[in-house]
């Protein structure tokens, strides 16, 4: 009898350091993304989707600027010629997240929001083992569940507020977003994905613009705007698609769960917003969880294979 059973997916290899590059890199991604809070505090606009065109507008400004600078105009064009598919997925994504983000901060609170992300390193695992095989192990999988309880417990303490349904519909359907972006960034990794990004801000920012009720803004508001477009969302999806695609999805995602610590961090130093002991609580066994996990994928990395020979992987 013929085994019609379908072979699991190979996942293009890297070598441990190009591993490290992408670890470092999808961190930086979710310190950018951690400004998020800090700078959206300064906007004094009331309609959100005037906010999300304009930061739409500047992350696309800085991502061509990036592109064309490091690849030139030929370049630039046959990335976003063979992105494919999976770049336009990866768009599609990245469209959706940065949209329900802004939208959702005028329904349910900031707490929620990352209550809801929180979730995205098992959503991302999950996705990644189902589809593509990807091996999850058991330390992972005890770090996301780690992650997760330590965000509960910061968020806990607003969970019995009165929150809409809308508001926290969009903060899973970012979870939902980033999750799939993450898995297929890392699938299709010999895809080079900040071309996707920057259709993705594209896409976010065309469809704002059909719903704004207006795009004049005033200069302090704009300089805020350049901030929230640029630095917050067009230098993290750089880091994040160079990134991703060379480490594991779960690992990447448990990376991105900085974002929703760090957020808090900010927003206390620069607005002197007291972190609750809840706050404080969690955030600490999240870092721990984190810090833990990453200091054992570096140490499973340089491992000797066989005593008493180095940890690089045989040639053959």
């Amino acid at each position: 009898m013929t085994d019609t059973a379908p072979s699991p997916v190979v996942l293009p290899a890297v070598s441990p350091r190009e591993e490290r590059i992408g670890m470092l890199l999808v961190f930086l991604s979710a310190l950018m993304w951690s400004f998020g809070g800090t700078i959206a505090r300064f906007i004094q606009i009331d309609d959100s989707w005037t906010v999300v065109f304009w930061r739409s507008l500047w992350a696309v400004a800085f991502l061509i600027a990036f592109m064309l600078w490091r690849d030139g105009w030929r370049g630039t064009l046959k990335l976003f010629r063979h992105m494919g598919l999976p770049g336009l997925g990866v768009a599609f994504c990245f469209a959706t997240a940065s949209t329900s983000f802004v939208v959702a901060l005028a329904y349910t609170t900031v707490a929620n929001i990352l209550l809801m992300q929180a979730g995205v390193p098992l959503l991302a695992a999950l996705l990644a083992w189902l589809l593509f095989r990807e091996r999850v192990s058991p330390a992972t999988w005890i770090a996301i569940a780690a992650v997760i309880a330590g965000v509960a417990i910061m968020v806990s303490e607003s969970l019995g507020s009165a929150v809409s349904p809308i508001g926290d519909g969009l903060a899973l359907l970012i979870a939902v977003m980033f999750s799939v972006a993450t898995v297929i960034t890392r699938r299709f990794a010999h895809v080079r994905m900040v071309p996707a990004t920057c259709l993705g801000a594209l896409l976010a920012g065309a469809f704002a613009a059909l719903q704004a009720s207006g795009f004049a803004v005033s200069g302090r508001d704009m300089g805020f705007l350049f901030a929230f477009g640029v630095v917050n969302l067009g230098v993290g999806l750089a880091f994040f698609a160079m990134g991703a695609r060379l480490v594991p999805a779960a690992i990447a995602a448990l990376l991105g769960t900085f974002e929703p610590i760090l957020g808090p961090i900010w927003v206390w130093l620069v607005h002197s917003e007291v972190p609750s002991v809840r706050t404080i609580i969690g955030g600490a066994v999240v870092v721990a969880a984190l810090l833990v996990h990453i200091g054992l994928e570096f140490k499973r990395q340089t491992r000797p294979a066989r005593p008493g020979v180095t940890g690089l992987p045989s040639p053959n």
